[in-house]
């Protein structure tokens, strides 16, 4: 079969239907940014900032208005747009100019350029984007290395940071490395499926009684693939060092949740498309990384001392929490447990990340020690984690844990019972280190007495304007992590029959 004997009129096809429109929108939103900061020089930072947020805003009510319609539609092979993919959609549209509202006094801080922050965030929101509704395996991989690699120069914003450069090294080889598997497992899927691309079409060719070890081969290297993306153990090790070693604090906030986001919806719509004959297999081994992910995570960031690897690791057990709504899909909630937790989880984690922008700003040190007796000195920056901690952790009545309550129970009902009682016991440690901090936050003496009294002078607005405007945006972040508890109900009923 030829791809590219279809691959230009399916091109076209797509660059002229609606129902890709909130990518279009954030393409031409990229490109114009470019253009105006060539044409500029680098001076009107403002209006890039407001451009980014406009494109982003006019994506997500693209995005919602044609989820309402029910009735937009792709025939394209190439393309397969289903209530799943408008559901990751709208989390990567929602991720993105949270990330940006977060962003822009801290780059500016940091003496470097706004505009190729804004270029690779809008990028690695396209891809990621397209990973949701692609429906063949180059048109997935090219999304994938779209977004990895994006997200890899944004955690080498700061080019002078040597900590950052190494973190960049660090993000390259590994992503590399995922991508080779990734790779190596799509191979054997093209060979047997008689040189098939689209996904319905390659789990129809696939011939288990004859090539049943090529076939497992192909899960085996597949699932190492996808496993690096959303930091699975054992292929984590690049998470921690990299969420430590970039300097800029809203480019951890952005890839921690976009690159996560994107390779849950790659790993779901891949093993639940492709592989729904082998599920046994497949569960088994998932089952295991999403419990050693809860077991290594947990217990790694007890012993942690700077607030961004503490966070990197929790990241890594939570990734593991949801790993065990994919495994209890079923066709009455599909992946209702697992994208209820998700919508929760990016709330939870930007609400936090955008407490440290603000603590970093003030004081430029990223140690657990410096924030003891903050709320001495500033009670709104501790009101923020005081609501959502407990939220993270699992404890009632934030949404946080009506979360966990609903995934963990479909875990349950699916037979999942090692994992779903390693995450009970995993989740209990998890509030003694986020509990841990509140206690330092109202108890704990300060050493450093210049700690979080000086905000950064070289910002892009005042410092009495960023102070409120960040402080606004953490009790926004903090309300809505509540929010969702209390309006669990409609959000699970909006995520059901979500089965592709």
């Amino acid at each position: 079969m030829n791809y590219t004997s279809f691959f230009l009129p399916d091109l076209l096809f797509l660059l002229g239907n609606l129902s890709i429109l909130p990518e279009r929108v954030l393409i031409i939103s990229l490109i114009t940014v470019i253009v105006i900061d060539l044409s500029n020089r680098g001076r009107n930072t403002i209006l890039l900032h407001r451009i980014s947020l406009v494109s982003m805003s006019i994506s997500v009510i693209a995005s919602l208005c044609q989820w309402g319609i029910h009735s937009v539609s792709v025939a394209s092979e190439n393309c397969s747009i289903s209530n799943f993919s408008y559901i990751f959609r709208l989390f990567l549209l929602i991720c993105s100019p949270l990330s940006v509202l977060l962003s822009v006094d801290y780059i500016r801080c940091s003496k470097t350029v706004l505009a190729e922050f804004l270029f690779f965030v809008l990028t690695a929101g396209s891809g990621g984007m397209v990973l949701c509704w692609a429906n063949d395996l180059v048109t997935l991989y090219a999304a994938l290395e779209l977004s990895s690699l994006s997200s890899c120069f944004l955690s080498g914003h700061t080019k002078k940071d040597i900590r950052s450069n190494e973190a960049t090294t660090k993000f390259l080889l590994m992503s590399g490395a995922s991508s080779s598997f990734l790779l190596y497992g799509f191979s054997p899927l093209y060979g047997i499926s008689g040189g098939q691309l689209q996904l319905d079409k390659t789990a129809d060719g696939l011939s288990l009684s004859q090539y049943l070890v090529a076939v497992c081969t192909s899960i085996a290297f597949t699932t190492a693939g996808t496993a690096f993306k959303p930091s699975l153990v054992p292929f984590h090790q690049w998470t921690p060092d990299v969420c430590e070693g970039v300097s800029p604090t809203p480019v951890v906030a952005f890839f921690s949740v976009t690159s996560k986001i994107a390779a849950l919806a790659l790993f779901t719509r891949l093993f639940g498309l492709i592989f729904p004959y082998l599920s046994n297999e497949w569960h088994i081994v998932v089952g295991l990384l999403a419990t050693s992910s809860m077991i290594l995570g947990n217990l790694i960031a007890v012993t942690q001392i700077s607030m961004k690897r503490m966070l990197a690791y929790p990241s890594i057990s939570q990734i593991g929490y949801i790993m065990i709504g994919v495994l209890a899909a079923d066709p009455e909630n599909g992946y209702a447990s697992m994208i209820t937790y998700t919508f929760i989880y990016i709330l939870m984690n930007l609400g936090t990340f955008a407490r440290i922008t603000s603590f970093g700003l003030r004081t430029g040190t990223d140690n657990i020690r410096d924030y003891a007796g903050l709320y001495m000195k500033d009670p709104v920056l501790t009101f923020s984690p005081v609501l959502r901690s407990p939220s993270l952790g699992g404890i009632p009545p934030p949404s946080g844990f009506f979360g966990k309550l609903y995934l963990f129970w479909h875990g349950w009902k699916a037979g999942s019972y090692p994992s779903v009682l390693v995450a009970l016991v995993t989740s209990v440690i998890s509030i003694y280190y986020y509990l841990k901090i509140i206690k330092l936050m109202f108890t704990g003496k300060n050493e450093r007495s210049d700690a979080s009294t000086t905000y950064i002078q070289n910002s892009l607005v005042s410092p009495s304007i960023s102070k409120s405007s960040i402080e606004i945006a953490m009790i926004i972040r903090a309300l809505a992590s509540i929010l969702p508890g209390i309006l669990i109900d409609p959000i699970i009923g909006i995520t059901r029959n979500t089965l592709f």
